[in-house]
């Protein structure tokens, strides 16, 4: 049985009795453990009447009390709760269940007396249990018994109503089965479930009447909080919380509603403390008799305040709702703290201060108790460690208003923040009892113990609870207080600290507070201007400039002085510095980009006036050298632009910066830097994206476009010209230098899964270079000339489980123009691991022939040119076998696109039998568009040769040509029929580009195809394994002979008729020859034919079906008749050859069938058939003459 709870009547009772005999039998302390062995009763479902859901009360705590320890008082004026009277009262029989006399003689007046007692109590249940032992049951009787049972004597003469109270538990000692008290547990949760709502109807009701009296005069709002509150505590003894918290709520408004007409006249006072009022307990509710002075009409509006939020509190924290008790807590102690200060004169000195401070730590105390006792969910400990903080906060805010007022503390920020009001001289001649706050004001040293515990403590706990902010901002204030205790190097060292933390969150104005504090405790300390010293006061005139913002800078009266010194004093603490940067020179390849500086520093002007008409300014410049911008690509690609200046004047600067990195695309803007002497000033612009909608445009990051630089040198990868299926992949790496003469280039490969064998680089067969070196992970080329294109092949790791990989080429690369300049570019390129086209074969079997069709599809969108195709044997060739092609030899070049493959056929003949070594398709070809661009390539040059001043114009006109030609589409069926290329019409502005253009077009239009392929074409191989099959089957069907013609053997075919019956033959050949195993010929084969029914043109008549044992180059003849259903021209009916399983023969746990082609030989002969011809002759009458 759990335990009482502190609350009296918060519990339900139920009573028990039983005769005096058995309550003295050493049995009963038995029967009792095992009825007590069934509470606390569990998962019973309550349904309101004013709701609809329905409520699982999961554990109800229930105590037993002998019913002769209850006094029968008369009902109390003063309402309490309604489980102070037990819900429902149990009587306990032990009588076997067979022994009727007894019952009639003595039980039955025994309970009749009990029920009589009971029964007239308003509100409460009753409940008859049966003990009876296993072994006396009631012997079962025959048919025309019907003495019964005592059990059904106890339902008979006590059950009135429809409603069952008489249980019966079949127990005896020992018997621990949880199933024996089953159904008196569950009679139990019924009957004081309906004596629960039939109290709470009639309280409720009692309620409902008081509330609609409150117009009436003699209304007391304090015995309507009595009466209201009972019904509280009642769902509170009951478990059900959420409707206990309800009724609070209800009180809580009911007061606020009183409290705002003014209309107090059954309270005393406002607040009449006591000696020890500022530091009880808050949550208590037995410090004081607070039911006593409620109905007594005495009760201070501050004492019925605190008593209405402790149970409240008390009851969230049942629920396990301790992060609501913290901030209910928070907010009373902040709206009623309020108002306690009209009354401040009549209180002791600091009396609202030590009320708060000792209420906000004894709730904390409170709730660290509740928390070992109920349940708190995980997902709730931080807010409840962050409502604990905001309270440590409120009682360290306390400490802020004592040390103002005793001296402790200084009157500036972050103290005097907290003193918003300022406080009046008390007239009470009172004292404060909180012992700690005594001794904190007289004695400073104690005050200042007392400070940093609070402090440390609220840190502790929002750290707990990740509030990082707002313990950061009380380090702040243990910084303050270290400045005014003398403790100038820990008060720097937290100064100095605490921004960085700052940053992340936006704090900009209490981050520029901090370096400001931090530059004078610096000047204080009369340190040196050091490194440290430069980070503070740039972290400081970042904010400054960022937030405009001199809210918190603590030097109003001279700000412009107070930054231009600290400028000053920057720039000669600067030059200090040791040299940690170079001057870059601008490179041939790289971008540019035009930027605006904007210096909002205050500068200090002077005027000179050289004409009375005049006047010159003379501006203070911030003394720069140089500025930097950083823009961020994809996968980390960084551009640095630099431009070299001679200081930056107030307001806006326009520069134009230089890159030496040949890249393109958009960036994002990183950072911007600027240098001074030694110094380098950086802001970083990748911020978080404040949460929430914002206009200011400092919220967007900045993009910028750097477009492509078309002399630049350049890297391209592809799929290899030279791919063999089987093999090491391999990938072309394709450099192109464009303006520059190259004279070393270092090249690495890299991408995500994929391993790359640099040693075993191969140099493309039409490229040479100077020198070329392969070293484990870098490939090195050495004198490439200008306008040159160099390719080379790299093995890497299998990438047959990625459709595409991603490559990135780190580029290191040095020109002639330039030897002491490196320059250093990442490509990032993305590769199609998928080949650009599909092969499917499909084979065909004739005897010792077989027929392979290879159909080649694209695997893209792209167009595919075929040169060639071929299927070779292997080098060293194969006895016996020829393979040939089915094409024509002038075939000329295939274009394979999306919806139209290509078909190849070879025939294959094998003398010896099966082929079992692979073969290899050869196909030569490449893609539409390389061929396309190849030719423009091509033209262009040729244009170009006449015009050499034109010539680093060519990479451009290229380009454009193909974007014409990509935008439409229209050219495509033409060039691939005859070779022409029309070029859509193209405008340029400039003349010159443009009759370049018509030019290039002119050729290309007059372009034709060439009779032999030329140019580079893409070679693969793909390995071919020749197939096996076990059985060749060749049916024919063969018309021998009709009636009424001989059958002398003549070669002229019979002429048929429809519906005559024609002769024929079922011839089946079978062949071994392409058999698996060497001894395949000497098998044999147990097969099935069956002719196919064609309905509509032929009856089929013989046996259509049969089975025959096939051996290798055997025959089977059937004699079959057709007959032809109509005239017309149509095929012979179609045969099919099967195998049956082969006995003793097992494949995957089932019989094995051999593999079987058949192919008809008659399949592609049409017979005529004509319709059926006659003359008949009929007599007619022509009468009797």
């Amino acid at each position: 049985m759990a335990a009482q709870p502190q609350a009296a009547g918060h519990r339900v009772l139920v009573s028990y009795t039983a005769p005096q005999s058995f309550l003295s039998s050493p049995n009963w302390p038995k029967v009792h453990a095992a009825i007590a062995a069934q509470l606390p009763l569990r998962n019973i479902h309550w349904k309101s009447t004013s709701k609809s859901s329905v409520r699982t009360i999961q554990e109800l705590d229930v105590y037993l009390v002998p019913l002769e320890t209850l006094r029968d008082e008369h009902t109390s004026q003063i309402p309490v709760t309604l489980l102070e009277k037990p819900l429902i009262n149990v009587y306990v029989v032990h009588c076997e269940d067979h022994d009727l006399e007894t019952y009639r003689s003595v039980v039955k007046k025994q309970v009749k007396d009990w029920h009589s007692t009971v029964s007239t109590r308003r509100n409460q249940e009753w409940l008859i249990l049966q003990i009876i032992r296993p072994e006396a049951r009631a012997p079962t009787g025959n048919f025309f018994q019907i003495k019964g049972s005592v059990l059904d004597k106890l339902k008979a003469d006590f059950n009135t109503d429809k409603r069952d109270r008489c249980v019966q538990v079949t127990w005896v000692s020992g018997n621990e089965n949880p199933l024996a008290f089953a159904e008196f547990a569950n009679k139990m949760k019924d009957g004081i479930l309906s004596a629960f709502d039939l109290a709470v109807a009639q309280r409720q009701e009692e309620v409902k009447r008081s509330e609609g009296q409150q117009q009436m005069p003699g209304w007391n709002f304090c015995t309507f909080f009595i009466l209201k509150e009972s019904l509280a505590a009642s769902y509170e003894g009951m478990n059900l919380l959420d409707e206990a918290l309800t009724q609070y709520e209800e009180l809580e408004e009911s007061f606020y509603h009183v409290w705002k007409e003014r209309n107090m006249s059954w309270f005393g006072p406002f607040i009449s403390a006591g000696p020890n009022d500022d530091s009880l307990p808050l949550l208590s509710v037995t410090k004081k008799p607070y039911r006593d002075l409620i109905l007594a009409n005495t009760i201070t509006v501050f004492d019925f305040r605190i008593y209405l939020l402790a149970r409240q509190c008390e009851v969230l924290a049942k629920i396990g709702f301790l992060g609501d008790v913290t901030n209910k807590v928070t907010s009373f102690l902040g709206t009623f703290g309020t108002r306690l200060l009209d009354a401040e004169l009549s209180l002791a000195p600091f009396f609202i201060q030590s009320w708060k401070y000792s209420s906000a730590l004894s709730v904390v105390e409170q709730c660290d108790k509740w928390v070992t006792t109920y349940k708190l969910e995980s997902a709730k400990t931080p807010a409840f460690n962050a409502g604990k903080g905001e309270l440590l906060e409120i009682a360290r805010t306390q400490l802020d208003l004592i040390g103002l007022k005793c001296g402790h503390l200084p009157e500036r920020p972050p103290f005097s923040v907290s003193s918003s009001r300022k406080s009046r001289n008390s007239t009470s001649g009172g004292k404060i009892s909180n012992p700690e706050l005594l001794k904190a004001i007289d004695d400073r040293d104690a005050f200042y113990e007392l400070y940093v515990g609070t402090t440390n403590r609220a840190i502790d706990m929002y750290a707990k609870a990740g509030r990082r902010k707002f313990a950061l901002k009380l380090h702040g204030s243990l910084a303050a207080l270290d400045l005014h205790r003398g403790r100038l190097a820990s008060a720097l060292t937290t100064y100095t600290s605490l921004p960085a933390h700052y940053a992340p969150h936006m704090w900009t104005s209490l981050e520029s507070y901090m370096l400001s504090r931090a530059l004078d405790t610096h000047a204080t300390l009369d340190k040196s201007q050091d490194v440290e010293w430069i980070h503070i006061l740039l972290s400081f005139l970042k904010t400054y400039c960022e937030h405009r913002g001199t809210d918190l800078l603590l030097h109003e009266e001279d700000k412009l002085e107070y930054v231009s010194k600290l400028v000053n004093a920057m720039r000669e603490a600067a030059s200090q510095l040791e040299n940690g940067w170079h001057h870059y020179t601008i490179l041939l390849d790289g971008s540019y980009i035009d930027v605006t500086v904007q210096n909002r520093l205050p500068c200090v002007g002077t005027f000179m006036y050289s004409s009375p008409f005049l006047a010159h300014i003379i501006l203070q410049l911030l003394p720069a050298d140089q500025v930097n911008v950083t823009l961020a690509g994809r996968d980390s690609d960084k551009l640095r632009f630099i431009s070299p200046i001679e200081g930056l004047p107030p307001g806006k600067t326009d520069l134009t910066l230089f890159c030496p990195t040949p890249s393109s695309g958009i960036f994002l803007l990183e950072s911007t830097e600027i240098r001074v002497a030694h110094l380098l000033l950086q802001y970083v612009h990748k911020k978080q994206a404040p949460k929430g909608p914002s206009t200011s445009k400092q919220n967007f990051p900045v993009l910028v476009r750097i477009p492509q630089d078309l002399h630049a040198l350049d890297l391209q990868i592809s799929q290899s010209h030279r791919i063999e299926l089987g093999r090491a992949s391999t990938l072309t790496v394709i450099v192109t230098t464009g303006r520059n003469d190259v004279s070393r280039m270092s090249v690495k490969l890299s991408a995500p899964g994929i391993s790359f064998r640099c040693q075993e680089t191969v140099l493309g067969q039409d490229h040479t270079v100077p020198s070329f070196e392969a070293t484990e992970d870098a490939v090195v080329l050495l004198g490439i000339p200008e306008d040159k294109t160099v390719s080379f092949s790299v093995p890497h790791s299998d990438a047959s489980a990625f459709h595409a990989m991603k490559v990135t080429l780190d580029v290191e690369y040095t020109t002639e123009a330039e030897p002491s300049i490196q320059r250093c570019i990442r490509f990032s390129r993305v590769l199609v691991t998928t080949l650009p086209i599909s092969v499917n074969v499909e084979d065909f079997f004739r005897g010792k022939r077989l027929i392979s069709k290879f159909t080649v599809s694209t695997t893209s969108h792209q167009h595919v040119r075929i040169a060639a195709a071929t299927l070779d044997a292997p080098e060293a060739g194969l006895e016996g076998v020829t393979i040939k092609s089915c094409s024509a030899k002038s075939r000329g070049v295939v274009t394979v696109t999306p919806v139209q493959p290509a078909n190849f056929l070879f025939a294959l003949d094998s003398t010896n039998g099966p082929v079992r070594e692979s073969l290899t398709l050869y196909i030569k070809y490449h893609m539409l568009r390389e061929e396309v661009e190849s030719l423009i390539e091509e033209q262009v040059r040729e244009v170009l040769d006449d015009s050499p001043s034109q010539q680093e114009q060519r990479v451009m006109l290229v380009k454009r040509l193909v974007e014409a030609l990509e935008r439409d589409a229209t050219w495509v069926d033409m060039y691939g029929i005859t070779g022409e290329l029309v070029v859509p019409e193209m405008l340029e502005e400039d003349p010159e580009i443009n009759d370049l253009l018509v030019k290039i077009t002119k050729l290309l239009r007059s372009h034709r195809h060439s009779e032999t392929p030329d140019g580079e074409w893409r070679e693969i191989r793909i390995p071919v394994d020749v197939p096996y099959m076990n059985i060749i089957a060749a049916a024919r069907i063969r018309i021998t002979s009709v009636p009424f013609t001989g059958g002398d053997g003549s070669e002229q075919k019979p002429i048929l008729y429809a519906g005559q019956p024609i002769s024929a033959v079922l011839t089946i050949r079978t062949s071994f020859h392409w058999g698996s195993s060497p001894g395949e010929k000497t098998r044999k084969y147990m097969m099935r034919f069956n002719v196919e029914e064609m309905v509509r043109e032929w009856l089929v008549s013989g046996p259509k079906r049969g089975d025959f044992i096939a051996v290798d180059d055997g025959t089977h003849t059937v004699p079959i008749t057709l007959i032809a259903l109509h005239h017309g021209e149509f095929s012979l009916p179609k045969v099919t050859v099967t195998a049956l399983p082969m006995p003793g023969e097992v494949t995957m746990g089932s019989m094995a069938v051999p593999s079987t082609e058949t192919y008809q030989v008659h399949g592609a002969e049409k017979v005529l058939v004509l319709p059926r011809g006659g003359r008949s002759t009929f007599v007619v009458g022509m009468g009797s003459g």
